[in-house]
């Protein structure tokens, strides 16, 4: 726990942050360190889910931004780092709820009572998650930065936060405990779980495969369809509005890292096999060694015993651009 005096010393230096997130930083020093841990989370997560791809999720170290110029363009990139990051913040925030890590919040006080669902009544009981405080304190830290500005991007990154945001939600689960003659059900106890974090990541991640580009309405308080033959968002839509930089070529003006020595799977048709990572440039092939364990026996009672086998396996990685090709994009 950071103290009074720690928490104003720490919030004034973290960069990046207005002034309302600084205000919310120094009096719930304890949430922003289940901010700070949940973070580590979204962006494995984002990195999980991007590892085939040619923008692979890469973080900068020593770059308040995280990802670099990359969070500059509007893109679809953009949109789902801002969707789950936004999710990230009100899974974690939840489950230090439900923890009883933090003062200001403990299981959700509205599920109290007898409640109903398919299979009949229950009681509520245990701990639900409280994920109204979660989202509550998440659209008031995250969303601070964008209020501050009124223009298209901002109002962008407003309704991707909440796609985020609401994402979570979509996966609350009911847990029930079962009561009565051997378990036999007649009385139940129930609770309100959060997923699993992978489940939203995986619907954030088919969100961005179909978001949609839009413009500003003329007023400016909304968005139309950049295409008139695609559909109106609804608000569960990721939206952005500038295409993406292709990443082939590293390209510090887009944040593009370039795909040159990412490891590619040549019998893949799809985003991760080498035509497609490397972007018709070819690749080059090294033998490697790898030990790993096999055989492995059970011996009473109670060891496992593994031999140690190694098999060579070819390992593809992508060429570099050739000097000129590269030059031009730098």
């Amino acid at each position: 726990y950071i103290g009074a005096l720690g928490a104003r010393v720490i919030c004034d230096n973290i960069p990046g942050l207005v002034n309302k997130q600084r205000q919310l930083c120094q009096r719930y020093p304890d949430i922003m360190q289940s901010v700070g841990e949940g973070a580590k989370e979204w962006i494995r997560e984002c990195q999980h889910q991007f590892r085939h791809h040619r923008w692979n999720c890469s973080t900068l170290d020593r770059d308040h931004t995280v990802f670099g110029r990359v969070m500059l363009r509007s893109s679809r990139e953009a949109a789902f780092v801002y969707a789950i990051s936004s999710a990230g913040v009100v899974y974690a925030i939840t489950r230090a709820c439900s923890q009883g890590d933090l003062k200001v919040c403990s299981c959700d006080p509205l599920k109290r009572g007898r409640s109903k669902d398919e299979r009949g009544e229950f009681d509520w009981g245990g701990c639900s998650d409280n994920i109204n405080y979660g989202i509550r304190f998440a659209k008031a830290f995250v969303d601070a930065k964008e209020k501050k500005v009124k223009d298209a991007r901002a109002l962008m990154n407003l309704h991707n936060n909440r796609c985020g945001r609401m994402a979570v939600k979509r996966f609350l689960k009911l847990e029930c405990k079962c009561h009565g003659v051997s378990g036999s059900c007649t009385l139940r106890t129930c609770w309100l779980a959060m997923s699993d974090f992978r489940k939203t990541g995986d619907y954030l991640r088919k969100k961005y495969n179909g978001a949609i580009q839009v413009t500003m309405n003329q007023d400016g308080t909304g968005f139309t369809v950049a295409n008139k033959n695609f559909r109106k968002p609804t608000k569960t839509d990721l939206v952005y509005f500038e295409n993406s930089p292709d990443y082939c070529v590293m390209d510090k003006s887009a944040g593009s890292l370039g795909t040159a020595g990412r490891v590619c799977n040549k019998v893949s048709r799809g985003t991760d096999g080498c035509e497609v990572m490397c972007c018709g440039r070819g690749y080059d092939t090294t033998r490697v060694t790898r030990v790993s364990k096999c055989e492995c026996k059970f011996h009473w009672c109670c060891a496992v015993r593994c031999k140690e086998c190694e098999d060579t396996v070819d390992v593809h990685t992508c060429k570099a651009p050739k000097r000129a090709e590269w030059l031009d994009q730098t």
